[in-house]
């Protein structure tokens, strides 16, 4: 007798992040966030605890920035975080763009209410606007710093929070509260200041590719897009996994706008008196929420082996106490060997996890915070003088099992594979979803309705003329003119919306 059998489908992973990506992309983005640790809401409307993992990232980012700053001559500094609002009433078009996200400190000390509770006291004689952008404040210190023509350039940079009062906020995204660097320079000429703006698009250009393994598109923004009181703003875009774009930092050439409005002037070399040129750049949190979209998969958080907090876990295995000191004794000679080893601007850093935990669960835990190199180890490793090891870009049953000289001279290059190989499947993935419309009726096809429809769209080129009214027609579709990239080629043809002539080509997507 023969008994016809249907072939069952293999079984479906589970996955340590629910939803997946595909079932609710931003339920997923938070529950990664969650479960690598990284952050939490503030009891603050608006605000984040950033987490000591989350943290770590942030500092290796600072220090990745940091170096590329002062290589080029730039030197940290610190100014006040209340700014009088008469500083902001100098310059009309900078208020403008930022009055609406201001917050705003009126009054000094508390004292008791009757019946209860603590009212502000005594209101002050100005009120004081909490950072949101430091450009008026600091051009108050260039005024008194600047005289003369010998005392250009001035390059600065600032490590700071800052304070802009947001109604809808996503960790790391968007926070009425944020961290980020903001530089801020002074130069005799145009050109010198043109220069400085472009030279730090590049080098976050350069961090964006070297250090975050995220492709970015440089670009100069459209008329509206700009930063308040700017002549010209560029930025670097990327895709994030739902096809959105996200701005990952800007560079604005600000003319001598701000230095009118602050008096910076200084004698030039032909003894007559001019306003220095000024410029501002600046990155934030937001690049931590960059990394999440651009790389982690529905196991969690997915990091680039040269920001991650730890290259290296190892997590010893053993059932009985005579076990347990040999198998930590050997993982602890081998973590001071490749703690050793350099790595980046600095050494490996390497974590043992010996807390009293199932194996399964500490595997998943470090899985779900990123790291990128997990090695376990018990005594019949030693006996074998083999590691097990697992990569984090690579599915979790996936292993290999080496001698420990091979891994300790190979894990460099592991990492550097896996730096690259993060940054390729970036690069495909954003050159998979980014298409040329001459076509109105397609392009708006693509982007379907103004609805919230993850996994739909991307970067759309298009011919485009700086017109208000572009952005205008695009508001339904809740699409963005993202930036004119830098390194086109000019093409005649019609604006897809003016139907005006042009050979300047924009980049459109939903956005962040």
């Amino acid at each position: 007798m023969t008994t016809d059998t249907v072939p069952r489908k293999p079984a479906k992973r589970a996955h340590a992040i629910s939803p997946t990506r595909q079932e609710d992309y931003a339920e997923w983005y938070q529950q990664v966030i969650k479960e690598a640790d990284l952050a939490e809401n503030a009891p603050v409307r608006g605000c984040m605890v950033i987490r000591p993992w989350g943290y770590g990232l942030w500092e290796n980012i600072q220090h990745g920035l940091d170096r590329m700053f002062k290589d080029t001559g730039h030197q940290n500094a610190y100014f006040p975080l209340f700014i009088p609002l008469s500083f902001f009433e100098k310059e009309a078009e900078h208020v403008e763009g930022f009055a609406k996200e201001c917050a705003v400190v009126t009054h000094r000390r508390l004292e008791a209410r009757p019946g209860g509770g603590l009212v502000p006291a005594a209101e002050l004689e100005e009120p004081l606007v909490v950072r949101p952008t430091s450009e008026t404040i600091i051009g108050a210190s260039f005024a008194r710093w600047i005289k003369s023509y010998r005392d250009l350039p001035v390059l600065i940079n600032q490590w700071a929070n800052v304070v802009r009062w947001e109604m809808r906020t996503r960790l790391f995204l968007r926070t009425t509260e944020f961290l980020w660097q903001e530089g801020h320079t002074a130069h005799a000429t145009a050109e010198e200041a043109r220069a400085e703006t472009m030279r730090m698009l590049d080098i976050y250009e350069r961090f964006a590719h070297e250090y975050m393994a995220i492709p970015v598109i440089k670009g100069e923004k459209c008329s509206w897009e700009r930063f308040p009181g700017a002549v010209n703003t560029y930025s670097i875009e990327a895709m994030m996994q739902d096809r959105r774009a996200l701005q990952a930092g800007t560079s604005h050439f600000l003319g001598q706008n701000f230095a009118r409005a602050s008096g910076i002037r200084f004698q030039t070399k032909d003894g007559t008196e001019d306003h220095a040129w000024t410029t501002s750049w600046g990155v934030s949190t937001r690049l931590i929420g960059a990394l999440i979209m651009s790389h982690s998969d529905d196991d969690g958080l997915v990091l680039p082996p040269r920001l991650a907090p730890r290259q290296v876990v190892i997590l010893p295995i053993y059932r009985t106490d005579a076990d347990r000191e040999r198998v930590l004794d050997y993982c602890g000679s081998l973590a001071a060997e490749l703690r050793d080893q350099p790595y980046g601007d600095g050494r490996l850093q390497v974590e043992i996890d010996d807390r009293d935990l199932r194996g399964g669960e500490k595997t998943w835990y470090h899985i779900k915070r990123g790291v990128p190199i997990r090695l376990e180890i018990g005594p019949r490793d030693l006996d074998a003088g083999v590691i097990s090891v697992s990569r984090r870009d690579r599915t979790p049953s996936e292993r290999s099992v080496i001698t420990r000289a091979e891994f300790v001279a190979r894990v460099g290059e592991i990492l550097g594979d896996m730096q690259r190989g993060l940054f390729d499947r970036a690069l495909a993935f954003r050159d998979a979803h980014t298409r040329e419309f001459v076509d109105r009726a397609a392009f708006e096809e693509w982007f379907g309705s103004g609805e919230e429809q993850p996994f739909h769209g991307g970067f759309a080129l298009c011919p485009f003329v700086d017109d208000p009214a572009v952005g205008e027609a695009l508001a339904p579709l809740k699409v963005t003119v993202r930036c004119l990239p830098l390194d086109q080629e000019r093409r005649a043809a019609k604006c897809l919306f003016s139907g005006r002539d042009t050979d300047r080509w924009a980049i459109f997507a939903k956005a962040y």
